[in-house]
């Protein structure tokens, strides 16, 4: 089936569902990249009207991957409540986002989720201005537990970041030190590892969950390792608290990255046999970001944004207690500069928690994209207001391990204290109890000193 609208006197034709979708994006370097971009702001313009006419329910007739082909279309098919869909089953994409920023509250908003697909999300966030994907993101409420409660209202969890070029305890002690001076860490420790084998996992998982026990630290740690390695590292009776792994949109990409669906149950399974989490269940950690399909050359001629959101059916499926965009750190080859990294950070937090997610953004970029702090500043404000989950807190923002800037411990007070917002709960009150709650060096106990975490 194909679209079609006119505009400025000149016929838009697009033949599929796919080409649509694409077209409609705002624009990109990696759309422009894989050749699905649209070709002159007119004919985005002339999708982006199509897109908006474009009743809901036909994203459950056309696939823009096929269902024989690949799992992840036939999970997001499957897994779809029709009953949670009917309350918006005869609106168009336009006029879901009218009810979206009009009627729609929070509950309602949750309720709809199993009912929504992927596509029709995506869809709706490319004829969204910035302030709309703001507005309807903030009405959004999505709560997780482990340890910790992540998602009430009025709170901004941080993930302290506490990553080293050579998985040194000491390098990563000092940091983790930092982060707690700083108020960071009631999202999750979690360290990248320079080095993903079951014997560094084990070494630095035994690290940070012996800081966690010694100071009774309401949080949640992770080591970013391969979901394989973890299991295996289940297996020796390592202290894992969250399994992470990288996901994307397609088979084909998954496949790229070592895991499937049935890998991702796998683990999950194992996780949750664990029962470390003190609050709740929710034991998956997950990664994405636009971008990837292309890199893998597993897009299917689909744009990366739309891509991106068919992750989240991924991530959803496991319960997790967390998911990140790690928005800007792919690179300038799929988000050029500060304004696009801006827009699709604010495009994958509001795809994400219409899914019902409990989606957190790495505010972030590298260092040959057209990009700056300032750009982050603006991301990161707009997100604080946006009601995001969490961010990231890395030591001067500045990732050595990964070499890439996001936001800092520092960042993440400026943007608790601008908008009003808290830590969660009980890491709030675990900060009160040692005396962390002004974040300065005076109020830091005695003991708790970097050769103490040692």
């Amino acid at each position: 089936m194909g679209f079609a609208q006119i505009v400025g006197g000149t016929r838009h034709v697009f033949p599929d569902l796919r080409a649509l979708l694409a077209c409609a994006t705002p624009f990109r370097s990696g759309d422009a990249l894989a050749g699905v971009a649209a070709e002159s702001a007119a004919q985005r313009v002339a999708a982006q009207r199509a897109l908006a006419d474009l009743p809901l329910s036909h994203f459950l007739h056309e696939a823009v991957v096929p269902y024989e082909d690949d799992e992840v279309t036939r999970l997001i098919l499957d897994r779809h409540d029709a009953a949670a869909f009917a309350p918006v089953a005869h609106l168009t994409v336009g006029g879901f986002r009218d009810w979206l920023l009009a009627e729609a509250d929070g509950a309602a908003i949750s309720a709809l989720a199993p009912g929504l697909t992927p596509e029709m999300v995506a869809g709706l966030t490319k004829i969204c201005r910035l302030q709309d994907l703001v507005a309807i993101a903030a009405k959004c409420r999505v709560t997780t537990r482990f340890r910790n409660t992540l998602g009430l209202p009025g709170t901004l969890s941080i993930r302290l970041q506490p990553n080293d070029p050579v998985d040194d305890p000491k390098g990563i002690a000092a940091q983790v030190l930092d982060g707690l001076l700083l108020g960071a860490g009631d999202a999750v420790i979690g360290v990248n590892p320079a080095t993903d084998n079951v014997d560094n996992l084990c070494r630095v998982l035994g690290l940070l969950d012996a800081v966690r026990d010694r100071y009774a630290i309401p949080t949640q740690s992770c080591v970013l390792a391969h979901v394989t390695t973890t299991m295996l590292a289940m297996e020796r009776g390592a202290p894992v608290d969250l399994v992470f792994q990288s996901i994307g949109g397609t088979q084909g990409l998954n496949t790229s990255f070592g895991v499937s669906l049935s890998v991702l149950r796998e683990a999950h399974e194992a996780a949750l046999a664990l029962k470390r989490g003190t609050v709740g269940d929710n034991v998956m950690y997950f990664e994405t970001g636009q971008g990837s399909a292309l890199s893998a050359n597993a897009h299917h001629g689909v744009d990366q944004q739309t891509l991106e959101v068919r992750a989240y059916a991924v991530a959803r499926e496991f319960r997790p207690l967390l998911v990140n965009s790690v928005v800007g750190f792919i690179g300038p080859e799929y988000l050029y500069d500060g304004k696009q990294i801006i827009r699709a950070g604010l495009e994958d937090h509001c795809a994400g928690k219409l899914l019902g997610l409990p989606m957190g953004v790495d505010v972030c970029y590298t260092n040959h994209a057209e990009a700056d702090q300032d750009d982050m500043d603006a991301l990161l404000t707009l997100l604080g207001v946006a009601g995001v989950t969490y961010v990231m807190g890395v030591p001067g923002a500045d990732d050595t391990m990964l070499a890439y800037q996001s936001t800092s411990f520092h960042d993440g007070l400026y943007a608790r204290a601008a908008l009003g917002k808290k830590p969660a709960p009980e890491f709030a009150a675990w900060l009160e109890r040692m005396g962390l709650a002004e974040r300065t060096p005076e109020a830091l106990p005695a003991p708790m000193t970097v050769a103490g975490l040692l």
